[in-house]
């Protein structure tokens, strides 16, 4: 029986993977046909969409809008979001709890009620449309996951290492950036590309306040699809497939060094 419940969390868990990757079985095909429309199977193969991607200020414009609102958000979110890891682990203040819950909250709450709030707020600040809003309310969306991993890596952390550097005379500055920092670095560079993707590849919160001057990849392809559907948005998911892929897998490495930092 063990043996037999043993195949079937296997065969389940199988079925379960492949309903995840099904549709990149479809959508990366579709990125080399040659058909002017979206079909499957594709009647034959062309990079015409690849070098229509390319070669289309339409397309290169929104991608570098999101890297660079990507990488904002990424610094932004990983300064604000170690600093308060920090607190939370090392500080003694009542209602500690309750900051953390806060601070996680945007894990939690609907994209589209956070969307919602945050353009009403915008409208007052003339925010809609620039750049510096959108990293704003991604920095908010990213926060609680680069929290979540240097929280994790900090728990586990030896403090008698600080407590030597300051008897000896370092600064809490110094004992930070000297002892503290170069260990849980694997959790902060974790933290670091998790936010990185929870702004590349944010639709909702871009739907509401990206206006004509901000306008990301994501929200691209969704006008894309509501207005032209052509393959070009096939071969746009296949290149963003293989970025998650990689810093999906970069990300586990990362986590898996802080948690045997931790001991966890």
């Amino acid at each position: 029986m063990s043996r037999l419940s043993s195949l079937f969390l296997y065969f389940f868990c199988g079925l379960v993977f492949f309903f995840l990757i099904a549709p990149t079985f479809i959508v990366i095909p579709i990125s080399f046909s040659s058909s002017m429309y979206l079909q499957f199977p594709p009647p034959g193969f062309s990079l015409q969409w690849y070098e229509n991607f390319f070669g289309s200020r339409d397309w290169l414009e929104p991608t570098l809008m999101s890297f660079q609102v990507a990488s904002l958000t990424a610094i932004c979110a990983t300064i604000l979001g170690t600093l308060l890891a920090l607190a939370i682990v090392r500080g003694k203040f009542p209602g500690k709890n309750i900051v953390y819950l806060i601070a996680i909250s945007p894990m939690i709450v609907p994209f589209i009620i956070t969307a919602i709030a945050i353009y009403f707020f915008y409208s007052k600040l003339h925010f809609v449309g620039t750049i510096h809003g959108m990293v704003i309310a991604h920095t908010i969306m990213a926060i609680p996951f680069v929290l979540v991993l240097v929280t994790t890596t900090l728990q586990g952390f030896d403090e008698t290492l600080e407590r030597a550097s300051l008897s000896l005379g370092a600064s809490p500055l110094k004992t930070f950036m000297l002892v503290t920092l170069p260990i849980i670095k694997p959790g902060v560079i974790a933290g670091a590309f998790m936010a990185f993707m929870v702004s590349f590849d944010e639709l909702v919160i871009a739907i509401f306040i990206s206006g004509i001057d901000a306008v990301t990849l994501p929200k691209r392809m969704w006008d894309n699809i509501r207005l032209e559907i052509d393959p070009t948005i096939a071969a746009v998911a296949s290149m963003l497939i293989c970025l998650s892929v990689f810093m999906m897998i970069t990300i586990e490495l990362l986590s898996t060094r802080a948690r045997n930092v931790s001991g966890k």
